[in-house]
């Protein structure tokens, strides 16, 4: 469910007219509802009311620092991949006893700043990355709170660009060899085991993969208990999916309730890192028509977004639900969306029934709030967009459009060029 709606065949977020917040903030711009952030966030906590858990906001899906301070005020964790999005999330007033940090490549100077805030534990990804970590802790005189990252070997059955718990991807380690490196961590005197990590992918819409991955978690952690270690986190990971299209993921309910049941019994806290299924259906693109043409037959529609501004549909050939904000238009046309962005991938839909756009119209680029602002880039030198928070009757710009001279501060032409 969101918020965004039509009132007399306009396009509203909240009690806001779209065509009112595009004329004052520009486009191409993101726009969010604070209240349907709220209500994700809330329905996934409460579902898992019985049982001790953390929600770890993944900070990666829609990292702005409003929409963090949101969450952090609920009580929400975050699940960060970066020394910028740890930073990010402290400007946010996030917990750092609440923050798990995931991903492949943690630097030396990110291992140290994570220490050095007090993290909850790191999501290892494999045996180097874990004497790293051993090593920086001993210099620093601290202890780090650690989980390996179970590989289980387990189909998510999503795209392959964000699929993460088979064999053949990057992540984690792998399930077979996992026991041999706990015990080898419990070597390490400045590691503090507490707890199995575990992410299978992102927009997985059923629960077969959750649960199969699960159980091959509950024999690891009762081998591991078995040697005395003692596990007191399962980390989860994200990944259930939300509605783009014509997909049926399982509501937050029913997922919590089959993880409750088969978890029943591990006496773990449980640690969640939902991104796409709080922010996905919160925010839209909005973006306005520069021309129509036609080619051979074929029609386009040019708009002032491209795949700089999101680049899911040319990376991951996704579809976005595409609506008009205005009730004028009137019709429909089969065409392409595309942007002004020098490459023939730069388009927002394909070969897509929309609606007859003329120039000038605003168009509303649906399910956009997750991967959407935080993957956009200044490729061909375009200033990245504005982002507008909407709550109720009022609306809050969260981010300033970009000018020509943002993208391109911190470059310098040396002086051997200058004369």
């Amino acid at each position: 469910m969101h918020d965004f709606h039509h009132v007399k065949g306009e396009l509203w977020c909240e009690d806001v007219p779209i065509r009112e917040i595009a004329s004052a903030a520009g486009t191409p711009l993101y726009i969010y509802s604070h209240r349907t952030l709220l209500n994700h966030f809330r329905t996934f906590d409460q579902s898992f009311a019985q049982v001790p858990h953390i929600i770890c906001f993944a900070a990666k899906a829609n990292s702005n620092t409003a929409i963090l301070r949101l969450f952090a005020k609920e009580g929400g964790g975050m699940d960060i991949v970066s020394g910028g999005e740890l930073y990010r999330a402290l400007q946010a007033g996030a917990d750092p006893g609440r923050i798990v940090y995931s991903g492949v490549g943690k630097r030396t100077d990110e291992i140290e700043f994570a220490l050095t805030s007090g993290i909850l534990m790191f999501n290892v990804e494999s045996p180097q990355e874990l004497r790293a970590i051993d090593e920086c802790a001993g210099r620093m005189g601290k202890k780090a709170g650690v989980a390996l990252r179970v590989n289980p070997d387990v189909d998510p059955q999503t795209h392959p660009h964000i699929s993460t718990g088979l064999k053949e991807n990057k992540f984690g380690i792998n399930i077979e060899t996992s026991f041999s490196e706990y015990l080898r961590a419990r070597e390490l005197v400045n590691l503090d085991i507490k707890g199995v990590s575990c992410h299978i992918g992102s927009q997985v819409t059923k629960m077969t993969p959750f649960i199969d991955a699960l159980e091959r978690l509950k024999d690891l952690i009762g081998r591991l208990r078995a040697e005395g270690i003692n596990i007191r986190y399962l980390d989860l990971g994200g990944g259930l999916g939300i509605t783009y299209n014509r997909e049926t993921p399982p509501p937050p309910s029913d997922y919590a309730n089959a993880i409750m049941e088969a978890s029943r019994e591990l006496n773990c806290t449980l640690i969640f890192e939902p991104g796409r299924v709080i922010v996905g259906n919160a925010g839209i693109l909005v973006t306005k028509v520069l021309y129509t043409k036609t080619n051979e037959g074929k029609n386009f529609v040019v708009v002032d977004a491209g795949m700089n501004d999101l680049i899911r549909p040319s990376l991951y050939n996704s579809f976005h639900g595409i609506q008009s904000v205005s009730a004028n238009v009137k019709g429909e046309i089969v065409a392409d969306i595309v942007g002004p962005i020098c490459e023939s991938g730069d388009y927002l839909a394909k070969e897509r029934k929309i609606p007859a756009f003329e120039r000038g119209d605003l168009v509303a680029v649906m399910s956009a709030g997750a991967y959407g602002f935080a993957m956009s880039s200044n490729y061909n030198s375009r200033p990245r967009v504005a982002e507008v928070l909407v709550k109720g009757a009022g609306y809050y710009t969260i981010r300033k459009r970009e000018e020509y001279a943002d993208i391109i501060r911190g470059e310098e032409i040396p002086d051997f060029l200058k004369s």
